[in-house]
């Protein structure tokens, strides 16, 4: 195995942690421990050492020196994140773990608000530099429960190698692309079948999880305009007919021709991996991906552009548990995570910052985001092969990254998060089937099953 296929698979081992939560043992409720405060969530997607637990480590620093009597500890939470959902509403409803801050999915922050774990904040947490879809996560009704920590969004991958081999003259797509026109390249590439292992078009995360709904929510987006499933309460408000065209559309993406047979089972560490491995030319993926696949390919092989059509927000909100006997010390320390130089230090280690300053002021990040760890680089090198712009940030952020957070579309807004999505994904399933239905008949089923599973 060549060195460059040996970062990427050590990469991919990093992702496939931090998504599913490999083999990891439960984490103990760590105790209650004055002046200590525990901030929980999922694992960090920059490894070991991670700019998550760097960005503690410096508030510590500061608190030591300040005498404040408080510092701040991270625990990881194992599982994947449904699993570690479970166990945060678990600890919290039953007042098992002495944590003082948890690091949300911006689906969850309805639930557990509307559930009472968590506590409301003041607006002013929110500021004008938020980008307003990213701040829109943080609100449940008419209060701030949350600040955002690291955001999400859609992107697509492509292999600019693949497409020179299959004699594409336009190899440069940052400028964005309609699903007829990938259509369009994907048949070109497919004219010439012999580039190395290329199979199909495009793969993505179709297995049924979360990667399901992603996919499924972008394309009726798409079909659309901004389909949300529910209404500003939370509750059950679709059309038939909007439902109908989501399901042609979703159907459309993922038909044959265009996409990998595998891709039905498929979650981000599978999709990446065959993107890497030539299988795909293109790729639906997150920001992670970007410094990833580059410590394996360089910017004449790797592109990225808008995902066509909507993309879906995704990411992670701070919040202060309702239990926290440090609430306020704990609001400070959100805070600092997410004031503008720690989202500058979150982009420049490969996640999608929350504030517009992070992508358009010269503000810097005071630590080293992209300095080698022992689980990206055993032998100590730096390890960081991501392009970068004039001024450090990833090379796509301010063109790409920002544009398509600040158009990003959300997944249903609800307490009920998990019921829609468990089954939005179950309902899903029989598109990819022997005898899948026609669009009309899958969109009533979805309709039926969704009004049991989100009542109106």
């Amino acid at each position: 195995m060549g060195r460059g296929r040996r970062l990427l698979a050590a990469a991919l081992l990093l992702a496939v942690t931090a998504c599913t939560g490999g083999t990891a043992t439960p984490a103990a409720s760590p105790p209650d421990v004055a002046g200590d405060i525990v901030v929980a969530g999922g694992r960090d997607v920059t490894g070991q050492n991670g700019i998550r637990q760097q960005l503690i480590d410096d508030w510590n620093e500061r608190e030591k020196k300040a005498d404040s009597g408080y510092r701040a500890r991270l625990v990881e939470l194992p599982g994947s994140a449904d699993e570690q959902r479970s166990q945060l509403l678990g600890a919290l409803q039953s007042g098992s773990a002495a944590y003082d801050v948890v690091n949300l999915d911006v689906t969850w922050v309805p639930e557990f608000a509307a559930a009472g774990l968590i506590r409301p904040l003041h607006r002013n947490v929110l500021e004008g530099d938020h980008i307003e879809s990213v701040a829109e996560t943080a609100r449940w009704g008419e209060k701030v429960y949350a600040v955002p920590f690291n955001s999400d969004v859609g992107l697509l991958y492509y292999r600019r190698d693949l497409l020179k081999a299959a004699g594409v003259q336009q190899t440069d797509l940052s400028a964005g692309l309609d699903w007829g026109q990938l259509e369009d390249l994907i048949e070109e590439i497919d004219e010439h079948p012999a580039v190395g292992a290329y199979q199909k078009g495009w793969t993505t995360q179709l297995a049924p999880y979360e990667g399901r709904t992603v996919n499924g929510v972008e394309a009726f987006a798409s079909a659309t305009g901004d389909f949300r499933f529910t209404d500003p309460g939370g509750h059950y408000d679709a059309d038939i007919d909007e439902l109908t065209a989501g399901v042609a559309e979703l159907r459309r993406r993922t038909e044959a021709p265009y996409t990998l047979q595998d891709a039905v089972h498929s979650d981000e560490a599978d999709s990446l991996s065959d993107f890497a491995d030539g299988r795909t030319a293109f790729l639906r993926h997150w920001p992670y991906a970007y410094r990833t696949l580059h410590q394996s390919f360089t910017a004449e092989q790797l592109g990225v552009a808008p995902l066509p059509g909507r993309a879906v927000l995704g990411g992670q909100n701070l919040a202060v548990t309702e239990g926290s006997p440090r609430a306020r010390k704990a609001t400070e320390l959100i805070r600092y995570l997410t004031g503008p130089e720690s989202e500058r230090c979150l982009l420049d280690a490969g996640f999608a910052a929350t504030r517009t300053s992070a992508y358009t002021q010269d503000i810097r990040c005071p630590l080293d985001p992209a300095a080698p760890s022992p689980s990206t680089s055993p032998t100590g090198e730096r390890a960081d092969r991501m392009p970068r712009d004039g001024e450090g940030r990833p090379r796509y952020a301010r063109t790409i990254l920002l544009a398509a957070l600040q158009d990003a579309v959300q997944r249903p807004r609800t307490p009920l998060y998990g019921a829609f999505t468990q089954t939005f994904t179950a309902q899903l399933g029989p598109l990819w089937g022997d005898s899948p239905p026609g669009d009309a008949e899958l969109a009533a089923a979805l309709d039926a099953a969704l009004k049991k599973a989100l009542p109106d």
